[in-house]
């Protein structure tokens, strides 16, 4: 990736999650299957990613006597949220969470949240869900063995999702 992709433009990451092939040490398989995921933020940055993926893999195939069959599906595309969205939140996610709110960074998530942004304006919260006596950047993420969930925050949680429901029902201008 740093060699191929301009990482000041927009980070990117090529995962390769699975490795299935053969039955025994000792054979070569006939077939290797490699799955993974590719992120990034910027749409051009994921073309040439897409691109230069098949190029390599079929060509370090190729040197080998091999041949490379790549498939790549794009499935999630980057969660943003609406900007006049957020802004128009804001003031009612400080008093839901008695000022506990942050902006927060980028987050490389696979999220089928992104499809309803692409359809109508929306807004992704995090709720905030790990102890408070625990550093949150040391915590253990979503879906590994060590998640944890601070239940106390399933109060702050549903106050802010029924204040900004009832917010936004009451607005003059619905988004």
């Amino acid at each position: 990736m740093s060699r191929k992709a301009d990482l000041t433009v927009s980070p990117a990451v090529v995962t390769i999650g699975t490795i299935h092939d053969g039955e025994t040490g000792n054979v070569i398989p006939e077939t290797v299957q490699m799955t993974g995921t590719i992120r990034t933020y910027d749409e051009q940055m994921r073309e040439l990613i897409h691109r230069d993926s098949r190029t390599m893999a079929e060509k370090i195939a190729e040197s080998a006597g091999a041949k490379a069959d790549v498939s790549i599906v794009k499935i999630y595309d980057t969660t943003v949220n609406d900007e006049r969205l957020a802004e128009w939140a804001r003031p009612v996610l400080q008093r839901a969470t008695d000022g506990r709110v942050s902006r927060g960074s980028l987050v490389g998530a696979s999220e089928d949240f992104s499809f309803f942004a692409e359809a109508t304006p929306g807004l992704f919260i995090f709720m905030g869900i790990t102890p408070r006596d625990q550093d949150p950047a040391k915590a253990a993420p979503n879906h590994s063995p060590g998640f944890f969930v601070d239940e106390s925050a399933l109060v702050i949680g549903t106050r802010t999702t029924a204040s900004l429901a009832v917010n936004f029902l009451g607005s003059e201008s619905k988004r």
